[in-house]
């Protein structure tokens, strides 16, 4: 990073409410391209008021949005001496510690994307670190992988897929196949698509890690994979698609060959 980038990050360690700030995102996850962004959490101990956050961004850029909190606190501003674009995310130091507390140690499974944050938490950059507490933090997540967790998170989304006796992802999808209704179609296969995942990072022991990339991340990355499982994936994401239970059929039958 430049010295533009180092003057920014130091304003940010100049905010009392600030105790860490990280550098995350595919720039640590190894999937930025021409078009990625820079991510930064910052980890704060109380919130930092909109006014602090706006006098600070408009030193560096010209076009901004603050205070949008449209996917959870965060500033997005383009850097304009750097010709990049800045996500800054505020994650409160609280919250943190009660994922690490829920997940890791209570082993408490969601419906995808289980283990996103502690993931993220694992693999960020530390650039500051008041008091040792990220450092701290990440330790926590050098024991192994829990086997409850591992698991909680398989049950759970398996029985979302399919085998849920009512309103599983399949029993919807094939209900708005009837009604032709193709929004719902969609929005199901995405909901689909996030147990799916998080079954297969879960079975692998590897933490979720987001949104983006995930089949080229899934096929680098983990040892067992469902048969046919880039092949199924580019076929159920092409829509309309009369197939399209057959290949749900297929997905979650493979799955269940490398879990059951």
């Amino acid at each position: 990073m430049n010295k533009i980038f180092n003057d920014i990050i130091n304003q940010y360690k100049k905010l009392p409410q600030v105790m860490a700030i990280a550098i995350g995102g595919s720039q640590i996850a190894e999937t930025a391209d021409i078009n990625s962004d820079i991510d930064i959490y910052v980890f704060t101990d109380g919130d930092i008021p909109i006014a602090e956050r706006l006098k600070l961004v408009k030193k560096y850029s010209s076009r901004y949005e603050v205070g949008g909190e449209y996917f959870g606190s965060g500033d997005e501003f383009w850097i304009d001496r750097m010709n990049k674009q800045l996500d800054v995310m505020y994650m409160d130091t609280k919250w943190m510690e009660n994922i690490i507390e829920n997940v890791w140690y209570k082993h408490l499974p969601s419906n995808g994307y289980t283990t996103c944050f502690l993931f993220t938490l694992k693999n960020c950059e530390i650039v500051f670190d008041r008091k040792e507490w990220l450092k701290n933090l990440k330790n926590q997540l050098t024991t192994p992988y829990p086997k409850e967790l591992k698991q909680n998170i398989i049950i759970r989304n398996l029985m979302l897929l399919k085998d849920k006796p009512f309103a599983s992802y399949y029993d919807q999808i094939k209900k708005a196949i009837q009604r032709d209704d193709f929004n719902s179609i969609n929005h199901r296969i995405s909901a689909f698509m996030s147990s799916y995942f998080d079954i297969i990072f879960a079975n692998n022991e590897l933490l979720h890690p987001g949104e983006k990339k995930l089949v080229k991340y899934a096929k680098k990355y983990c040892k067992i994979l469902p048969a046919n499982f880039s092949q199924n994936i580019s076929k159920l994401l092409t829509q309309p698609n009369s197939n399209t239970l057959n290949i749900l059929d297929d997905m979650i039958s493979e799955l269940k060959k490398t879990v059951l």
